[in-house]
């Protein structure tokens, strides 16, 4: 082959994932004015226009887009993105087709943090009418700082373990692996030992939901998430070397244990805000990064930005359908994001490395 046409192709392979991230970002751009108008108050798009554009509405439909869809919405982009790059950056430092923040015990660890807060501490309760009864959660960031706090420790003692045994990327899984099933253990504990109602308000909180959010809990998650890609997108080339093993990434100038260990702990971190405000939002991170290498292939320049787009495509979209499907009753997202993303890690497990 020659010269000319090995570049025609590189070439073409560049416009096309620029192509492909621009399509993602105007089918999420075309998603969000969808989310904005349809729910169990639905609004015309041309009131939705007049509302964003000029500030023309009555007082109910400016706040249901304003307070409450507008918040959602930029929630579901920021949490989608930032679980999907974190995935796709485990996946590359760990080179195992199976890392994510859901796989690696993380999700799990949040999980636990948010029983004690709601189980021990007491920070749901019921309310209930004539009409229905319902979870609330009287002191959300308890809750947020606990569920922190515990996939704080667990992100510690992975790094740990991992630096104590040279952070090989089988340490850093089987750990994962095993606090997940500590964690998990942990929480049955707390609900064997809780009365119904905070069974009720554990198991509420772990479906996972972006409408749990405000302005305020949107900055603090979009304070870490853009940092957080852009210290991976920096980091993209470090990541490209390790795919060819880590002799070869050392004799490239790359300090292999430092890179992994800081990019084991900033999508560590970045999950732990994003679970500890919305809850667990299962499968993300694992989903997005396959299917965008499946399209773009696995060069991380292109891997990370398009999987942040992605990654807010697809929880936009699935918050949106979890909204609307059975409106008014409104699903948990963390639902249908397991529904999709289940069928997919068993197939990974039967594909195994073959995969990757």
């Amino acid at each position: 082959m020659s010269e000319i046409s090995i570049l025609e192709q590189y070439r073409k392979s560049i416009i096309f994932k620029i192509l492909l991230g621009l399509g993602f970002f105007a089918l999420l751009v075309v998603a969000a004015l969808y989310a904005l108008a349809v729910g169990s108050y639905n609004l015309p798009v041309a009131e939705v226009a007049g509302i964003l554009f000029l500030g023309e509405a009555d007082t109910t439909a400016f706040n249901v887009i304003w307070n409450i869809r507008i918040p959602r919405i930029l929630t579901a982009v920021a949490a989608g993105a930032g679980l999907s790059v974190a995935g796709a950056a485990m996946q590359s430092i760990l080179r195992n087709p199976l890392g994510s923040p859901f796989t690696l015990g993380i999700s799990s660890a949040a999980a636990f943090g948010a029983a004690v807060a709601l189980g021990v501490l007491g920070a749901g309760e019921m309310t209930s009418s004539a009409a229905e009864a319902s979870i609330i959660v009287n002191n959300p960031y308890v809750v947020t700082i606990c569920a922190f706090i515990s996939s704080l420790v667990a992100t510690v003692v992975i790094l740990v373990l991992a630096r104590v045994r040279g952070a090989a990327p089988e340490t850093m899984i089987l750990t994962g692996v095993a606090l997940g099933s500590l964690f998990t253990a942990g929480i049955t504990f707390i609900q064997y030992f809780s009365d119904h109602v905070r069974i009720a308000a554990i198991i509420f909180w772990t479906f996972g939901d972006v409408g749990k959010t405000g302005w305020s809990d949107l900055v603090v998650i979009s304070a870490i998430t853009v940092p957080a890609v852009a210290y991976f997108i920096f980091n993209s080339w470090n990541y490209n070397t390790f795919k060819a093993g880590d002799e070869t990434a050392k004799s490239l100038g790359v300090n292999v244990d430092r890179v992994r260990l800081y990019g084991m702990l900033v999508s560590s971190l970045l999950t732990a805000v994003i679970v500890s405000f919305i809850g667990i939002i299962g499968f993300v991170g694992l989903v997005i990064p396959h299917i965008v290498r499946r399209l773009a292939g696995g060069n991380e320049i292109y891997l990370i930005p398009l999987s942040a787009v992605a990654g807010g495509l697809l929880l936009l979209g699935a918050d949106t359908v979890a909204r609307t499907v059975i409106a008014p009753v409104v699903l948990p997202v963390g639902i249908l994001t397991s529904f999709l993303g289940a069928p997919l890690f068993i197939y990974l497990v039967v594909r195994g490395r073959n995969y990757w």
